[in-house]
């Protein structure tokens, strides 16, 4: 769907045909962790959620990814997810479509739980067809910062901020605390 509220000029159906780089329609929020309710899940599909994705990186890498947060919410109850897009030296490069949708270069995703000890981890993958593990592409959130200019968990305490932002180990977490596999 046309994302209404957002400024033009706004992406439309039409930019995505014939798009010259092969793209996908990947979500940022995804529309599986949105079945919740009917008025959620059709907002999951507005193109304003919606970025242009290498298919090997929308229905591998990042699917998966999606897939492992869906487990760590249903494991840990509340956590908190943001996720976005990476243009290199902040510029867009590549474009499509007559209203210009930038193609991205990566995205982000950073994952907050406070449930028990708080932690938190960052992940980045290129928008490209390689091969991408969740190991090899985990990092602390205090990377993602310096890549996309956010600072994501502000309102945390300083101290517990300052220590979970700078972890980048996905062992920290399982059911109950323990180290126990190496996928956060």
């Amino acid at each position: 769907f046309v994302d209404m509220d957002t400024e033009e000029p706004r992406q439309t159906h039409a930019d995505w045909k014939n798009n010259p780089y092969q793209m996908t329609r990947g979500h940022l929020c995804p529309a599986a962790d949105n079945k919740w309710s009917k008025e959620a899940m059709n907002q999951s599909f507005l193109l304003s959620n919606i970025c242009p994705q290498t298919q090997s990186l929308n229905g591998g890498a990042w699917q998966k990814l999606e897939d492992k947060c869906r487990t760590w919410a249903k494991q840990h109850g509340d956590i908190y997810i943001v996720a976005g897009p990476v243009f290199e030296g902040g510029k867009v490069t590549r474009a499509m479509g007559n209203n210009n949708v930038a193609v991205p270069d990566a995205f982000f995703k950073v994952v907050l739980c406070l449930n028990g000890s708080p932690r938190a981890i960052g992940f980045v993958y290129k928008n490209d067809d390689s091969s991408q593990s969740m190991n090899y592409n985990a990092c602390s959130v205090d990377y993602v910062e310096d890549l996309t200019g956010f600072d994501f968990f502000y309102s945390l305490p300083d101290d517990i901020e300052e220590e979970i932002e700078a972890n980048n180990d996905i062992r920290i977490m399982d059911r109950k605390g323990h180290i126990s596999e190496r996928i956060w």
